[in-house]
């Protein structure tokens, strides 16, 4: 028996199932806190509504958001095989919304002072996908 696997390799880049009715809803126009009532376990809709208190000066209120989207997010990607390290591609739409609470709770977890959660979220983010932390820290 030949074993053709990289044992050095690291983890495969894990893929967040799509949630088409909650992603149409959003990119429609539905408000962020009616698709994340309806869809609880879509991070897009808390990174919207993430996003949104922060650039209305509500650093807490982003943080409670970002927290949200980013552990349902935690949930899904332990669902699709993630162990806790390795590539969250930001080329699969279906974990940007993951990736963007990340980012928010990075940004909303600095501006509220808790630095080293900061430093630890941001960190987290650059690990699971450069381009995504490259794309959301250009904003």
């Amino acid at each position: 028996m030949e074993i053709q696997q990289n044992l050095l390799a690291g983890p495969p880049p894990v893929q967040l199932p799509d949630t088409p009715e909650a992603r149409e809803a959003l990119t429609s126009g539905a408000k962020p806190s009616d698709v994340a009532a309806r869809f609880p376990a879509y991070s897009a809709a808390w990174a919207a509504l993430a996003d949104d208190s922060f650039a209305a000066g509500h650093a807490v209120t982003s943080y409670a958001f970002a927290r949200t989207g980013y552990h349902r997010g935690l949930d899904q990607l332990r669902r699709a095989g993630w162990k806790g390290h390795g590539p969250i591609p930001w080329d699969h739409e279906p974990n940007r919304g993951f990736l963007r609470c990340l980012h928010a709770l990075a940004r909303a977890a600095q501006a509220i002072g808790e630095k080293d959660e900061a430093e630890r979220c941001a960190r987290f983010l650059r690990d699971s996908s450069g381009e995504a932390a490259e794309a959301l820290n250009s904003d």
